[in-house]
């Protein structure tokens, strides 16, 4: 069977694709986002004496903030009623690691809101210290795992 872009009909025009006769499964994703900064920036943020916060937890709330609003950004995604957002930020030697996980029971996935909450928790990352480092870099923004549905589970293969 050959596959094809769902998001294309038959005469090649864009649309949001059907998904009434698809059944409500549980549906989890997981992706993350690498935020790559100068270490004198990971050592502020350790001690986390910035003027605006703690950058990691404002990151994580946005993130969450943004997963649930994935179809106001994507134009053809769903509106999906999510049953679980989370993100996790991680100071690591070279900047920061987020990673979402989302889950919903419904008819289709949530690979693009897991997407979407990293993009955007690396995003505030970025405004939040970019005083200090204006040559931040976001980077490595990838989907780690998807579950449910009918193409069923997935998982990154580590490089």
């Amino acid at each position: 069977m050959a596959r094809r872009l769902s998001h294309y009909d038959k005469r090649g025009r864009v649309r949001m694709v059907d998904v009434s006769a698809k059944a409500a499964t549980v549906r989890q994703a997981r992706a993350q986002a690498l935020v790559r900064m100068k270490p004198s920036v990971v050592r502020q943020l350790r001690r986390q004496k910035l003027p605006k916060g703690d950058p990691l937890e404002i990151a994580r709330i946005a993130g969450i903030a943004a997963a649930k609003r994935t179809h106001e950004l994507i134009p053809l995604c769903h509106p999906l009623a999510l049953s679980f957002v989370d993100v996790a930020a991680e100071l690591g030697k070279n900047g920061v690691r987020l990673t979402s996980t989302v889950r919903s029971t419904g008819p289709t996935g949530v690979e693009m809101e897991a997407l979407t909450a990293v993009a955007v928790g690396a995003l505030t990352v970025y405004d939040m210290c970019k005083a200090l480092d204006r040559g931040i870099e976001v980077r490595d923004i990838y989907l780690l795992e998807k579950s449910g549905g009918k193409s069923g589970a997935w998982r990154r293969k580590r490089s």
